[in-house]
């Protein structure tokens, strides 16, 4: 039995093809706005602007950035062969830009009251990546 095989009969973990650039800009301090500029399809550089739209007290600027990320996320997995459903480990580095745009969605619709969509989001986090549910709470 090959030891990568999903015992538990679920799809397999979804890996999102590493893009560095949009990453190393954010590490050496360019502004999240002139990355997502940049690079438009970086749920990372999305995720960023929600964080520092919400620690800014910015919080429905948040819940945008982040839904944007979001399903910019989407867009990506689902080019990688994503179904819908199954394992986006929080372990792989190019799947945390989506991860963290879930999270901050997440919070965002809390804090705004959007109670359902805080609910879907966050169980959706945590089917997606318990390590990210548990990493970003």
């Amino acid at each position: 039995m090959p030891i990568h095989e999903n015992l538990l009969g679920g799809p397999p973990p979804t890996h999102l093809p590493d893009d560095p650039e949009p990453r190393e800009m954010l590490a050496s301090g360019t502004a999240p706005a002139d990355v997502a500029a940049k690079y438009p399809a970086s749920s990372l550089a999305w995720a960023q602007l929600a964080d520092d739209a919400f620690e800014a007290g910015r919080v429905v600027e948040s819940y945008a950035y982040a839904r944007t990320g979001y399903h910019r996320g989407l867009d990506s997995l689902r080019r990688a062969g994503w179904k819908g459903h199954g394992p986006v480990p929080f372990e792989h580095e190019p799947n945390r830009g989506f991860l963290r745009a879930l999270h901050a969605l997440a919070r965002a619709a809390q804090t705004i009251g959007e109670q359902e969509e805080y609910e879907r989001c966050t169980t959706f986090l945590r089917d997606s990546s318990p390590t990210a549910a548990d990493t970003l709470s």
